[in-house]
């Protein structure tokens, strides 16, 4: 599984799942399309601040979308702005998971070389949908299909960091400005 990153918070639905925000994501989600270029500024900073307060000053890698909100509103309301309630995070849905584990058995004696070409692809076609998370489980079973073993073992360990890695390269490569979050498990 890959670590959450340093400027990221989860953000858990009512759904019970996590999504990973950094808090310019969260200042642009709360925002939205708004003219006023004050308010705009007020409301991203807020946004900012909340997500310290919770990250740095509470030590949280987790809050509900109610605990943010709530919080949000709470600063907003203390410098004179009316809350933007309607239009707070609700994080688009990200796609179904990607089972790495169907597509290493799809490839078959093809093996890595295939594997790593649709994994690419897949992550494109999540970035040309503007996924805000391009989501992939199953990694571990995935390398077990494509090293053909029953246990772990350290060839498995190397290719699942070059998955990894592949992953990351990918996501930096073809994300370019777009605010993208990557989840692996």
């Amino acid at each position: 599984m890959i670590a959450l990153a340093a400027d990221c918070l989860l953000i858990r639905r009512s759904s019970g799942e996590s999504v990973p925000f950094s808090a310019e994501m969260i200042a642009v989600e709360v925002t939205g399309d708004s003219t006023d270029d004050l308010e705009t500024e007020l409301v991203s900073h807020a946004a900012k601040a909340v997500f310290h307060y919770f990250k740095h000053e509470l030590s949280r890698q987790t809050v509900t979308v109610g605990e943010f909100t709530e919080a949000l509103e709470a600063v907003l309301r203390g410098v004179g702005l009316k809350p933007p309630s309607a239009r707070f995070v609700r994080p688009a849905v990200a796609a179904d998971p990607y089972d790495l584990s169907r597509l290493a058995r799809e490839v078959g004696p093809a093996g890595e070389l295939l594997f790593f070409a649709r994994v690419r692809e897949h992550l494109r076609q999540q970035l040309r949908l503007a996924a805000p998370v391009v989501h992939f489980c199953a990694l571990r079973a995935g390398v077990k299909q494509l090293t053909a073993s029953r246990r772990w073992t350290p060839r498995c360990r190397a290719l699942e960091e070059q998955i990894l890695g592949f992953l990351r390269e990918c996501l930096a490569a073809e994300a370019g400005a777009q605010a993208c979050s990557l989840v692996v498990r």
